[in-house]
C-alpha cells in the first residue's frame, strides 16, 4: 500500500504562480486517492484565493502570520502519515510525490529533502542554481543530512508534531526549515536526500540587488540558527566549508586595505587575501564551466558579492541579537 501524504503549500501573494504549481500537483503519479493537497493562504491581498479555489485542494486562509505558522497549521489538519511541504513558487515534476515518499519505505528515515532545478535566463539565476548544483554534490555523499528545506522537504508527521514544527518566531521564508532541521539532527533524527524528487523553481533572484539583499538576510537568519546551535556553525552536511574561508578572506582583505593607508605590509596582505579567495572559488569556478560555461566564468565575482552580503549579514545578526 502507498503512503497517505498529505502536501502542504504556504502562499502568500503568489497569484502569478501558484495555478503552475497546483496544476503539477494534481498531474502526479502517484495513485489520487492517496495523496492530498492543503494550501494555507497567509493573509494574501491578491487573486491568490481566486485561483487556488478553482482547483480540488484543501484551501486554509489566516492572518498574516508568516511561513512557518502557515505550515504547521497545514500539518495539524494533514491526513497523511507523510507530510510534504513545497512552496507556491515551485512546480513539482510529475514523479516528485512517488520520489519524496520512496525513502520513508526505510523506517528509520525521519525526513526527505528533494533537489531544485530552473530555467530563469539572468546570469545571477543561473549562478543561484549553481550553488544549489554544488550543495547537491556535496549531499549525494552523505549517509544521512541534517538540513532539508522547505521547497522540497518531506517529514513522518508524528515525528514533525512529536518537534513542535516549525518555530514561529522566524516571521519569514528564512532559515525557519535550517532550525527544525538541526533540532532534528540533535535529536539523532535520520534525514536523507533524494536527488531525484525534483521541484523547478520560477523565482531564483535574477538581479545583483535582489541576490545580494537575499543574501544578507540569510546571513542574519543563520546567525540567529547559530546561536542556537553553535556546532553547526563548525561544519554541516549543506555548507561548503569554502564559503566560510571565502568570508573570512574578503574581511582580511578589507581590512587589509584599510590598513595599506597607514603601511604599505598593508597591501601585501590584502594581495595574499586576494589570491587565497580566488583558490577557493577554483571549485565552483570549475564545476561552472563544466554545468554552464558563462556563469563559470563569472563565478569569483560572483563570490565576493555572495561573501560581502552574507558575512555582513551575519555581523549584522550579531550586533542586532547581542541587544535585542
Amino acid at each position: 500500500m502507498p503512503f497517505s501524504i498529505s502536501v502542504i503549500i504556504p502562499t502568500y501573494n503568489a497569484e502569478k504562480t501558484i495555478g503552475q504549481c497546483l496544476h503539477a500537483l494534481k498531474q502526479q503519479n502517484y495513485p489520487s486517492a492517496s495523496y492530498e493537497v492543503i494550501l494555507v493562504d497567509d493573509g494574501s491581498k491578491d487573486a491568490t484565493g481566486e485561483i487556488a479555489r478553482t482547483y480540488d485542494i484543501k484551501y486554509l486562509r489566516q492572518e498574516n502570520s508568516g511561513p512557518a505558522t502557515a505550515r504547521n497549521k497545514g500539518a495539524i489538519v494533514a491526513k497523511g502519515e507523510i507530510i510534504l511541504f513545497t512552496d507556491s513558487d515551485c512546480v513539482p515534476e510529475p514523479d516528485w510525490i512517488r520520489e519524496m515518499a520512496a525513502p520513508f519505505n526505510d523506517k528509520s528515515v525521519m525526513a526527505v529533502k528533494g533537489a531544485y532545478r530552473n530555467r530563469q535566463k539572468s546570469i545571477v539565476a543561473r549562478f543561484a542554481q549553481l550553488e544549489f548544483e554544488e550543495r547537491f554534490e556535496m549531499l549525494k555523499k552523505a549517509a544521512s543530512i541534517d538540513m532539508v528545506d522547505t521547497y522540497s522537504a518531506g517529514f513522518r508527521k508524528d515525528a514533525f508534531l512529536q518537534l513542535g514544527g516549525f518555530d514561529t518566531s522566524f516571521p519569514v521564508a528564512n532559515n525557519e526549515d535550517t532550525e527544525l532541521s538541526y533540532r532534528m539532527s540533535t535529536r539523532g533524527f535520520k534525514m536523507v536526500f533524494n536527488p531525484n524528487a525534483i521541484v523547478f523553481h520560477l523565482d531564483h533572484p535574477a538581479s545583483v540587488k535582489r541576490y545580494a539583499r537575499l543574501k544578507f538576510w540569510r546571513g542574519y537568519w543563520r546567525t540567529v540558527v547559530y546561536k542556537k546551535f553553535p556546532g553547526k556553525m563548525l561544519k554541516d552536511t549543506y555548507t561548503p566549508q569554502t564559503l566560510k574561508l571565502q568570508i573570512l578572506f574578503l574581511f582580511l582583505f578589507l581590512m587589509s586595505i584599510s590598513f595599506s593607508v597607514f603601511s604599505p605590509t598593508g597591501l601585501y596582505a590584502a594581495f595574499g587575501a586576494g589570491v587565497f579567495f580566488f583558490i577557493l572559488s577554483l571549485p565552483l569556478m570549475i564545476l561552472g564551466v563544466r554545468k554552464d560555461y558563462f556563469v563559470g566564468l563569472c563565478v569569483p565575482f560572483l563570490l565576493v558579492l555572495r561573501a560581502g552580503a552574507l558575512g555582513f549579514g551575519m555581523l549584522w545578526g550579531m550586533v542586532r541579537t547581542r541587544f535585542y
